[in-house]
Parts: structure tokens; sequence; C-alpha cells
């Protein structure tokens, strides 16, 4: 409650667009900011993904930011793989930092979570199910770090301006807004691809999460399921209405993955996505 009242003290601040990220900008007239990497974080995955994802930032024109969860909270079976855990995963997203060169970035669930992930990551993830938790919101804010919110699964675009405002009162200037689908019935996903337009209008970049959106929630009974020949298409889709980012989950066996294996995409397909995403902006462009 007290955090809660001296944000709202303090006025709104101006939202940048291009937000800044670290070294990079991401927003209109930028590069595509790729934010690429495994679901849940494993030692093993390191450094075949990030030596993939610094060989596209050579060869293609976008900005690049690994990601990886060190601790997937909201897992469908209390026998769900959770990950390595806050300090271990920080560990292991330094030495991605280090080694590569590359920015990083990770999802918090709980407030006690965000100083230590920013000291870390140039880019702090709120995941969807937590859009609206104010707490979280003002503990991501007061890091100083650039802040990715994904949408809710259950909220409807226009409702996000209440978390960009919480944002803004609470100090942070640099905001991404993720669609990653919406509830559909049970156990479906469907994308609104005017949800992009209508968030980009809020004055943020918006970032297209292409994988998650093809999850099927539960789908596998015990964990969730998920199509991964969909995402192409609907990436395709985004990019085609405008996007400013692309959130990617890939791994080098996606079905050896202990978690969101089926809706991931093999490392080997990511360069001909990028490519493909490429293609499109640099039409749309035109």
């Amino acid at each position: 409650m007290i955090a809660a009242q001296g944000a709202a003290a303090n006025p709104p601040l101006p939202m940048n667009n291009p937000a800044i990220i670290g070294p990079y900008q991401c927003g209109r007239g930028e590069r595509l900011l790729l934010i690429a990497g495994p679901c849940v974080l494993q030692e093993q995955v390191l450094d075949p993904i990030a030596e993939k994802l610094v060989s596209l930032s050579r060869e293609f024109p976008v900005n690049v930011v690994f990601k990886g969860s060190f601790d997937k909270a909201n897992r469908t079976s209390i026998h769900g793989f959770r990950g390595p855990g806050l300090e271990k995963g920080l560990e292991m997203l330094a030495y991605v930092h280090h080694k590569y060169g590359l920015p990083t970035t990770t999802d918090i669930h709980e407030s006690y979570q965000a100083e230590p992930v920013g000291q870390i990551c140039d880019l702090i993830q709120i995941p969807a199910f937590l859009a609206r938790q104010t707490d979280l919101l003002i503990a991501a804010a007061q890091t100083g770090k650039a802040v990715n919110v994904k949408k809710g699964q259950y909220l409807a675009p226009s409702d996000m301006k209440h978390v960009v405002s919480k944002l803004e009162a609470s100090g942070c200037p640099n905001i991404l807004l993720t669609e990653r689908g919406t509830f559909f019935g049970y156990g479906r996903l469907v994308n609104d691809m005017s949800a992009l337009v209508e968030m980009r209008n809020l004055g943020t970049p918006v970032v297209f999460d292409a994988t998650h959106s093809v999850q099927r929630p539960g789908g596998l009974g015990h964990a969730t399921g998920g199509n991964r020949e969909m995402v192409l298409p609907l990436a395709r889709g985004a990019a085609a209405v405008g996007i400013d980012a692309l959130f990617i989950e890939t791994h080098p066996n996606p079905d050896e993955s202990p978690s969101d294996g089926p809706n991931m995409i093999p490392l080997d397909g990511l360069e001909t996505l990028l490519k493909t995403i490429l293609e499109i902006q640099k039409i749309q462009s035109c």
C-alpha cells in the first residue's frame, strides 16, 4: 500500500517510443527486436542458442535479446519442471551476457524478484497472467530497466492502458506491450491482430509472441500443448500488421524441452522464420 501511494504521488513520465532496452532502441523506425531463447533455462542449451542468436544478429538487421525463465511458476501440474531457480537462473543469464554480449530478459512472478533481476537483465518481463498485478508492475518499474508486459489472455487490448499508466506513474518510461493470444473457450487461444494496432496506439512499441500464441493450455492433460506449425503463419500476419519486436521460444530439440516443447520452434528453423518476417517488414516499409 505504501509503495502504491508513493508511485501515485509521482507525475507520469513521457513514454519512450522508441523504447530504450540496454544498448538498443525498439520502436518505429528502428530495427526489429528479436527476443528469443529457451522457455526455461537449461545449462546444456545456453551455448548453442546464444551462438545462433549472435550469428543471426550479424547476418540480419536485427537487435537480439536472449530470453529464458528461471522459474515456470504457472505449470499445469505440480510435477511440472519449473527451472533452476532465481539464483542459478541469474547466473546463467549473466554467463550469456558476458560470454556473448547479448542483453537478456526473464520473467518475474513475485515483487522481491524484480531487484535482483534488474541487476542482471536489461529487460524485465511481466507474464500475461500477472499483467494486472500492481505491486509487481511497480517493483519492475523501480528497477530502472525497460519492462515488457504480456497482455493477459483475458484482457482487451484497450485495457492495457491501465498497465501503461501504472508503469509510467512508477517511473518507467521504457515500456513494451506483447500480444500472445486471447482465451477462446477452453484450451484454445486466438489472435486478434487488431490488438497490435490498438496497443501501439497507446504509445508503446508492440511485440508479437508467436510461440505462446499457438499454445493449447492444458492440451496434454497434465501439461500445456501447442502447434508449432502455426508459428510462422501467425508471425507473418503480425509482421504484415506491424510489429516492433518478435518473441520466439526456441530449442535445439523442442520435443526434449521440459517446458512448452510443442509450441517452440527448432533452433535450425529460426533463420528461415526471421528471414521471412524481415522480408514482409521490408515490403511494408516501401
